[in-house]
């Protein structure tokens, strides 16, 4: 059908109009929202597992294992919604998981914790995380955290008008340069952060780290701590110095775990917090806002598997047994490893390599060998490179000696 010319020019003219609107708009559009975060970028995480799949490669990137939970635990899942688990939860946590966790805890570090005022149960450990720090921190609040850092804490910190102030671990050990922090305190620190095991250095505290923390803590009365434990089952060096052992430190910490770690299922993210009564207080005010509570069936199946195993004991030789099979089958490679102490990454060096900053080497390997890593530089602040990369050991035993196979190769 053809359109007269003079029906033509005011259709040309109306739509000019319509498409000028609709920039006008788009204009507009885009002024009423304003990035909180604006240099966010996608994560790391995400990029590098895309990549694996878009490869076929083996993926050591990403931390999550790739074998089954323990086969008790799926049917204490099934029971809970047999038992029609399965509506809202108490805020704070089912009291049985609550209770379980306690008795834990007792029987692990000899502390007696109360299940009623100082435990509460979150949607993973990076919630728990999220709302200690927003229970506490105002702005222009200091907040110390130490790079290479896991990817949720400084941005926490800035949602909540917070300032981060980022040291660093003393790389190749990635141990706290205490003079450093102690240089670097100031009357607005408010809060510091601290992870151990060390997720993605590997390196674990020694009494003499909880010793130093505590004489800062005496130093400065207004420093708070925010201890990320959620790999306190993975070590394999000592025994784990968690801040609850200091009962001068825990009465100024919110100390954050991970039931995903722990048990193999990091897709169900469900976490604890355990504080003292008026920070759990405070907490839970954040948290009731946020998720106000966690999936009940899964509480009542982690309570349930808590009540009648002590499953978390077999957690550090499960690992040990993977980290010493994939330390003994890269001796054959060129790449270096560091510390490997606790979690389940390890890292290497692979600087007799290749001299690619770690991120294009982490792709390219990916690309050209078929084994997925992380590249370390995207957990600091300033993008350090130390040509490191992160391997993740939670793998089936074939999955690790079929990825070594292939780096062994480079």
């Amino acid at each position: 059908m053809s359109i007269p010319p003079h029906q033509l020019k005011l259709l040309n003219s109306k739509s000019k109009g319509i498409c000028i609107l609709a920039l006008m708009l788009t204009e507009n559009t885009n002024t009423l929202i304003q990035s909180k975060l604006p240099k966010t970028e996608v994560s790391i995480f995400a990029v590098m597992s895309k990549l694996a799949q878009e490869c076929g490669a083996i993926n050591l990137s990403q931390g999550f294992p790739d074998f089954e939970i323990d086969p008790r635990l799926k049917e204490f899942v099934k029971e809970g919604l047999d038992k029609n688990q399965v509506q809202y939860a108490p805020m704070p946590g089912r009291l049985d998981l609550r209770m379980a966790i306690a008795k834990k805890i007792e029987l692990q570090h000899g502390i007696s914790v109360d299940p009623e005022t100082e435990i509460t149960v979150t949607a993973g450990a990076t919630q728990a995380i999220y709302c200690a720090i927003s229970a506490v921190i105002e702005e222009g609040d200091e907040v110390i955290l130490f790079d290479p850092a896991y990817d949720c804490y400084d941005p926490t910190i800035r949602l909540n008008k917070g300032i981060p102030v980022h040291l660093k671990l003393k790389h190749p050990t990635y141990k706290i340069d205490w003079d450093e922090l102690r240089e670097k305190l100031t009357a607005k620190s408010r809060m510091l952060i601290v992870n151990n095991p060390h997720n993605p250095c590997g390196s674990v505290w020694d009494e003499s780290d909880l010793a130093q923390l505590e004489q800062l803590l005496r130093d400065f009365p207004k420093l708070l701590v925010l201890s990320d434990e959620v790999y306190e089952h993975i070590q394999f060096e000592g025994t784990h110095q968690s801040v609850l052992k200091n009962d001068y430190i825990r009465s100024r910490s919110f100390v954050c775990y991970s039931f995903g770690k722990t048990f193999h299922a990091t897709g169900w993210k469900v976490g604890y917090c355990v504080a003292p009564k008026t920070f759990s207080e405070e907490l839970r005010v954040v948290h009731q806002f946020n998720v106000f509570c966690v999936n009940n069936t899964i509480q009542y199946a982690l309570a349930t598997y808590m009540n009648q195993t002590n499953a978390w004991q077999e957690v550090t030789p499960f690992y040990k047994e993977k980290r010493d099979l994939f330390l003994d089958a890269m001796q054959a490679s060129r790449f270096k490893p560091l510390n490997c102490q606790g979690t389940y990454f390890c890292l290497f060096d692979y600087s007799a390599i290749s001299n690619e900053n770690d991120v294009e080497f982490a792709k390219r390997i990916t690309h050209e060998h078929g084994v997925a890593t992380i590249p370390v530089s995207v957990f600091y602040g300033d993008k350090t490179d130390h040509k490191v990369v992160r391997f993740c050991f939670a793998k089936e035993n074939d999955t690790l000696l079929k990825a070594t196979d292939k780096l062994c190769r480079i």
